[in-house]
């Protein structure tokens, strides 16, 4: 994992006129990872298309998401993921305490069914690189069997997943007026090694 960026962030002018040139959305532009991911316009745009895809036209229950999201950033040790979306996450309705829960799922006491399949199977995709079939059948029991969202969880896991390892590899420094691991400031540890 890189410490400092490994490419410099392109300035809000130069990002948002490349931004405009690649039809990545201009409020994309502002952000510190698209920054950078604007130094590769045709990538920037094919990213954006599928992120603010699954953000805003998806099928999966947005607090859903939020809380698989969040959980990616958890394991994957993504501070910008994990700050970047803590806001996002309060937006679509779950609340502090529901949130920090992602950081150790199989004790939060308030979590379902819905919850506890999705967090399993961002944890089995991230950790063996697929979903057992006892995790399948508790999403299509207890999320949807609409073979739709049922994508949509691999989708989130697999493009969230990618995004933090940019993010991390990169040294993607946090967007301004953004703290680090919010609330508390405690992150993950570095495991051993």
């Amino acid at each position: 994992m890189s410490s400092e960026a490994r490419l410099p962030l392109l300035s809000p002018e130069q990002a948002r006129q490349t931004a405009s040139q690649a039809g990545v959305p201009a409020a994309l532009a502002e952000l510190n990872v698209f920054r950078v991911l604007l130094h590769h316009p045709r990538l920037a745009r094919w990213l954006s298309e599928l992120l603010l895809g699954l953000l805003g036209q998806g099928e999966l229950d947005p607090r859903l998401r939020e809380l698989m999201i969040m959980r990616v950033g958890w394991v994957t040790r993504s501070d910008y993921e994990w700050s970047q979306h803590w806001r996002i996450a309060q937006r679509v309705g779950l609340s502090e305490r529901d949130l920090l829960g992602v950081r150790d799922w199989e004790r939060h006491d308030a979590f379902g069914p819905a919850e506890r399949s999705v967090l399993a199977l961002v944890d089995e995709v991230i950790g063996t690189g697929a979903v057992t079939d006892l995790t399948w059948a508790a999403c299509r029991e207890h999320v949807a069997g609409d073979p739709r969202i049922l994508l949509e969880l691999l989708a989130v896991v697999g493009l969230w997943q990618m995004v933090s390892a940019h993010l991390r590899s990169l040294g993607v420094p946090l967007d301004d007026g953004l703290g680090s691991w919010p609330p508390d400031g405690v992150g993950p540890a570095e495991p051993p090694g």
